[in-house]
C-alpha cells in the first residue's frame, strides 16, 4: 500500500509542478536551441545518441538556457546510472555517498555511473578536488553545470579533464516555439484550455524573457492561471495580463524596424551633441527593451573615434574598454560601464578632423590620384635598395633642433588635416605650427 500511496503522490507532484518543469523536453527531439552543440551531427548529439558519453563534459551558460534540461535528456537516454546532486546542497560528505555507490554498481554489475553537479562553482578548490581521482580513473562521468565561466571558477585540472560546451540564450525563434508548445500540448501543458494569446502579448513575453527559457513559461504560466475564462471559457492574454506577468511594461522598440534605429540615432546624437541626461535616458530605453549591450558599446567605440578624435585621444581607450567589459561581464551588470561611457563621451570636447583627413585622402586614392612613394622614403632593408638609390637624400628628424626637419613626404603635397581648436588637438595642432615655424625660420637664418 505505502508503494501505491508513493506512486498516487509522485503523480501528484507531476502534475501540480510549475509549467516550465513540466514542459522541459524529454528527448533530444524535443529539446529546443543550442544547435550549435546538439545539432545534427555534432559531437555531443552523437555521443548522447549512441549513449557513449565517456569524457566528462560542463555545460556553460545563463540561466533558463537548458543545461539542466540537457542533463536530464542524456539521463533519460544513458543506460548508465545518472545520479544529480546539487554544489549548493551537497557537500564531500554526500559525494563519498556518491562515489561508494558507483564504485559498488561497477564492481558488482560493470554500469557505469553519470554523475551530474548542478552549479558546479558553487564547490570550493577542495570539493572539487574531491572529483578528480574518481574522473580520471572513470568511477563516474561528470556532467557539471555552471552559470559562471568555468576557466575562472572551475579548477584547472578538471577543466583539462572535461570538454567545456557553452550554451547561448535561446533566439525569440526559439522561444517562441516553447510558448507555443506549452499552449498546444495536452499532457503536460494548456493544450486542453481554450486560449487566445494576443500577438503583442506573446512577442512581449519573447522579448522580455531575454532567451531564459523558464522565465517565459512562468510568464505564460502566471498568465493563464491568473486571468479569469470569460463566459464561454475562453482565457484572453492580452498586452497588458503579458506586461503584468513578467512584471515589465513594453516599451516601443523593435530591433529589426524603426524604432531600433531611431533610438540608436537619438543617442548617438544626443552624445554627440554633449547631452548627458539626454544621451543616458536613450540608453535605458535601449537596455530596458532588450538591446544587445555589445551593439551600443559598438557605437560608442565608432563615436569616440568619429566625433571626439584627437579632441581627447583618451575617449577611444575608454570606449575600448567599456566594449571589453560589457564582453567581460555582460547584462545587468554592463549598464554601469555602458553610463560611465556615455556620459564620459557626452562630456569630451568634440572634433571629426581625423574622420575628415581619412575621407578625403580615400577620396584621393579612389578617383585615380595616386602618387609614388619617393625615391628617399622607400625601405632600404633589403638586398639591392642601396644600388637603386632607396633612402638617398632621406633626412631624420632626430638629428634636427625640436626632431623636425622640413622636407616633402610625397611628390604633389595635399593637405588632409585640418586640426581644431578643440581639447587636446588644440596642443597638437601648436606642436606641429611650431615645429613648422622653427625650421622655417632656421632655413631663412641659414
Amino acid at each position: 500500500m505505502p508503494d501505491l500511496f508513493d506512486h498516487a503522490m509522485q503523480e501528484r507532484m507531476k502534475s501540480e509542478a510549475p509549467l516550465a518543469a513540466r514542459m522541459r523536453p524529454r528527448t533530444l527531439d524535443e529539446y529546443i536551441g543550442q544547435e550549435h552543440i546538439i545539432g545534427e551531427g555534432k559531437l555531443l548529439r552523437r555521443a548522447i545518441e549512441a549513449d557513449r558519453l565517456f569524457s566528462s563534459i560542463i555545460l556553460w551558460g545563463p540561466p533558463g538556457t537548458g543545461k539542466t534540461t540537457l542533463a536530464q535528456v542524456i539521463a533519460n537516454t544513458t543506460k548508465s546510472h545518472f545520479v544529480t546532486i546539487s554544489a549548493i546542497l551537497a557537500g564531500k560528505a554526500d559525494l563519498r555517498v556518491v562515489i561508494d555507490e558507483a564504485l559498488e554498481r561497477r564492481r558488482l554489475h560493470n554500469e557505469r555511473t553519470i554523475l551530474f553537479v548542478d552549479e558546479v562553482h558553487r564547490w570550493n578548490k577542495a570539493q572539487q578536488d574531491a572529483l578528480l581521482p574518481h574522473v580520471e580513473t572513470g568511477v563516474f562521468t561528470l556532467i557539471g553545470a555552471t552559470t559562471e565561466n568555468p576557466y575562472f571558477e572551475v579548477i584547472k585540472a578538471l577543466i583539462s579533464r572535461s570538454r567545456v560546451f557553452q550554451l547561448r540564450n535561446l533566439n525569440q525563434q526559439e522561444t517562441g516555439i516553447l510558448l507555443d508548445r506549452a499552449l498546444s500540448d495536452k499532457e503536460r501543458g494548456y493544450g486542453h484550455k481554450k486560449i487566445i494569446f494576443d500577438a503583442d502579448a506573446r512577442a512581449h513575453l519573447i522579448e522580455v524573457a531575454s532567451g531564459d527559457a523558464r522565465n517565459a513559461l512562468n510568464a505564460l504560466e502566471l498568465a493563464v492561471e491568473s486571468t479569469t475564462p470569460d463566459k464561454d471559457g475562453v482565457i484572453h492574454i492580452t498586452l497588458d495580463v503579458a506586461q503584468e506577468s513578467i512584471q515589465r511594461r513594453a516599451v516601443l522598440y523593435d530591433k529589426d524596424g524603426d524604432a531600433h534605429y531611431d533610438t540608436i540615432s537619438a543617442f548617438i546624437k544626443s552624445v554627440r551633441g554633449s547631452d548627458p541626461d539626454a544621451a543616458i535616458y536613450w540608453l535605458a530605453k535601449m537596455l530596458y527593451a532588450g538591446e544587445d549591450p555589445r551593439f551600443i558599446a559598438r557605437r560608442l567605440a565608432i563615436l569616440a573615434a568619429e566625433d571626439i578624435g584627437l579632441a581627447e585621444p583618451g575617449a577611444l581607450v575608454v570606449a575600448n574598454a567599456c566594449f571589453q567589459i560589457v564582453e567581460l561581464i555582460g547584462m545587468p551588470e554592463a549598464r554601469i560601464p555602458l553610463a560611465e561611457t556615455t556620459i564620459y563621451l557626452a562630456g569630451c570636447p568634440k572634433s571629426n578632423s581625423a574622420d575628415k583627413a581619412i575621407e578625403a585622402a580615400l577620396k584621393d586614392v579612389k578617383e585615380g590620384r595616386l602618387q609614388e612613394v619617393p625615391r628617399k622614403l622607400r625601405g632600404t632593408g633589403y638586398r639591392g635598395a642601396e644600388k637603386l638609390g632607396h633612402g638617398v637624400g632621406y633626412r631624420s628628424p632626430h638629428d634636427h633642433s625640436d626632431h623636425y626637419v622640413e622636407q616633402a613626404h610625397m611628390p604633389v603635397q595635399a593637405t588632409y588635416y585640418a586640426p581644431s581648436e578643440l581639447g587636446r588637438e588644440r596642443k597638437l595642432k601648436e606642436y606641429l605650427e611650431s615645429v613648422r615655424a622653427g625650421a622655417a625660420k632656421r632655413k631663412k637664418a641659414s
